[in-house]
């Protein structure tokens, strides 16, 4: 299919704009290092929350959407729906604790929660791991989905679509840092939002597929639209990997970007830059109403047409026959549906969908340049560097990633695959990242058992045939043994030392049982430490509340959207009275 001008008009505007604020605000981000990656910590919650929701909105996310709806149906979603109660943990109980504590980045903590040499070498660990090699890698992830949509629907060859797709983010990430980053997301989650929903209703009233009534009726979807369990048909084996174990394990036990447990990566980043701590849980819990009340329904939709049109892969490969077979995947449909729109709304689709993988990688590659300069470059090789050096280092890191993201880009296969890949690395660190906050005993040794022990195993189930399991086995058996090595460890070696630990918890103020004996310890020493939080009670009650609410809004719109009423009114009543007991729980949290 062919762009028409009015297309490429739509899309040069965009292109435009975006280089324009990255110019625009260039000298201001450049002044310092804060400046550049934490926008001077005055940006405002709603700005912050609009830019953490544009960053979750990836061009991947309708492609991965797709594949788990096309191969699970509806209620497959909860494999990433069960992440908002680790949303709600931050919001309540991490948010404020973050801002508290004055970091740079979320990985300039573990030389704040621990001591010694370990705690600066996993710093820097931490910092090459996640900044740069896993992030490369979900940037490459991003960036693979751009590529399929670029054949299906402009028929680029990858290499084609990586150059394009990438040059614009990085001339405007590279000028303008955070502060350019976060007033582009505005523009793009705009386009990004307006494009799917225009999308969805096009999509559906296609004469292929005759009306939303049609579609739901239709013998290929209507087995598809359950997204709550029924308990009386379907089986266990069918339960437990879609529904049990992400609700019952996976939210706590996994670390996923923008779901990490008790915060971390591109949201700690977005929570530092704010203002105030209540700012800071303000806007990740705009970011949660959004990326889960808001954003979900376009792209199932889509993906319900899609089984249609295109049943199964061999009718996608019919239609696409130029497109490689390694990607020929479910993930390949979303973008398959929108080369059915007209022009206008297909220049605003793409668009929108180019503005989805911009500002996913302006976020990732910010968040990446920011941990290497400030954990590894300063940290280890510069630590008298100047602001303006590190301001052109932090602008040399943003196009290095950008670079090696689209080249591993063109090794991946589906979004699918990379999102089970990311789970089982991270399978069993997560309550290490939720108690280190709460509990003394916690040290550096644990977080280093915790990372590597996942990662063999991870490797282990990778390329030892003899361990072939389903994946959600695999990840209860990584949560199992990874979560007892570093809880072996934390009890067995010796603990953060005393100073490290009153500063730690002088300045973040903890609250919960965890820190009495330090609290303890002090008192003997004579020192006098800030008083902990008093509202530990009120936040547990407000993540269920937080939780229950935000839920009930989305089974709202899906209950409508099937034409069942009665069961939609139940929903918004739940929806409403959860809103009203939580805004009384907030009024009682503990911010400064």
């Amino acid at each position: 299919m062919e762009l028409t001008s009015i297309d490429w008009a739509i899309m040069a505007a965009f292109f435009t704009v975006s280089i324009g604020i990255g110019v625009a605000v260039s000298r201001r981000s450049g002044k310092d290092f804060n400046s550049f990656f934490l926008a001077g910590r005055n940006m405002p919650w709603w700005l912050l929350g609009i830019s953490m929701v544009a960053t979750t909105f990836s061009t991947d996310t309708p492609n991965l959407v797709a594949d788990i709806t096309r191969t699970n149906g509806v209620i497959g979603n909860w494999v990433w729906w069960a992440f908002l109660l680790t949303g709600m943990v931050t919001v309540f109980l991490y948010a404020k604790l973050w801002r508290r504590s004055g970091v740079v980045t979320d990985v300039e903590f573990y030389e704040l929660r621990y001591s010694g040499p370990l705690a600066a070498f996993l710093r820097g660990f931490r910092a090459a791991y996640l900044g740069i090699l896993f992030n490369v890698m979900i940037m490459a992830s991003v960036t693979l989905a751009a590529i399929k949509i670029g054949g299906v629907m402009l028929d680029w060859s990858p290499e084609q679509t990586v150059i394009v797709a990438a040059s614009i983010t990085m001339v405007y990430s590279v000028l303008g840092g955070l502060r350019g980053v976060v007033l582009t997301d505005i523009i793009q989650f705009t386009l990004a939002m307006a494009g799917s929903i225009a999308a969805a209703i096009y999509i559906i009233n296609l004469p292929e597929i005759g009306g939303l009534s049609n579609m739901l009726e239709h013998p290929n979807v209507s087995g598809k639209l359950s997204f709550l369990p029924d308990f009386s048909t379907m089986s266990w084996k069918d339960l437990v990997p879609i529904f049990i174990i992400p609700l019952a394990v996976q939210w706590w036990a996994t670390y996923y970007p923008g779901a990490e447990p008790g915060g971390g990566g591109y949201i700690a980043q977005r929570m530092l830059s704010t203002k105030t701590e209540r700012d800071a849980a303000t806007a990740t819990m705009a970011f949660n109403v959004m990326h889960y009340a808001l954003r979900p329904w376009p792209w199932i939709l889509v993906a319900l047409a899609s089984l249609v049109v295109f049943p199964d892969l061999a009718s996608l490969g019919e239609r696409f026959p130029n497109v490689p077979e390694n990607v020929l995947k479910n993930d390949l449909a979303y973008p398959a549906m929108l080369t059915y729109l007209p022009p206008g709304l297909l220049g605003l689709v793409v668009t929108g969908l180019a503005a989805a993988y911009m500002s996913t990688m302006s976020t990732q590659v910010n968040w990446g340049a920011s941990v290497a300069v400030n954990d590894i470059y300063k940290r280890f090789s510069r630590p008298d560097a100047s602001e303006r050096e590190l301001v052109w280092v932090g602008r040399l890191f943003t196009a290095l990633l950008l670079i090696l993201a689209c080249y591993f880009a063109l090794k991946l296969e589906n979004a699918l695959q990379f999102f089970e890949i990311i789970l089982q690395i991270g399978a069993g660190t997560g309550l290490l990242y939720i108690l280190r906050w709460f509990w003394w005993r916690i040290n550096a040794w644990a977080e280093l058992t915790a990372m590597v022990v996942s990662f063999v195993v991870a490797l282990l189930f990778a390329y030892v045939d003899a361990l072939a399991m389903e994946s959600w086995a695999q990840l209860l058996v990584g949560v199992g043994i990874t979560t007892v090595s570093w809880v072996a460890v934390a009890l067995l070696t010796r603990p953060t030392d005393r100073k490290t630990l009153y500063e730690f918890v002088d300045r973040v103020r903890p609250s919960g049982p965890g820190w009495n004996a330090v609290r303890a310890s002090a008192d003997e020493d004579g020192i006098v430490l800030s008083r902990p939080d008093g509202d530990f009670p009120v936040s547990l009650l407000a993540v269920v509340l937080g939780t229950v609410a935000i839920y009930s809004v989305m089974f709202t719109t899906g209950f409508l959207i099937y034409g069942r009423t009665t069961p939609a009114l139940v929903c918004l009543a739940l929806a409403a009275g959860s809103i009203v007991a939580l805004r009384a729980q907030w009024r009682k949290l503990s911010f400064r």
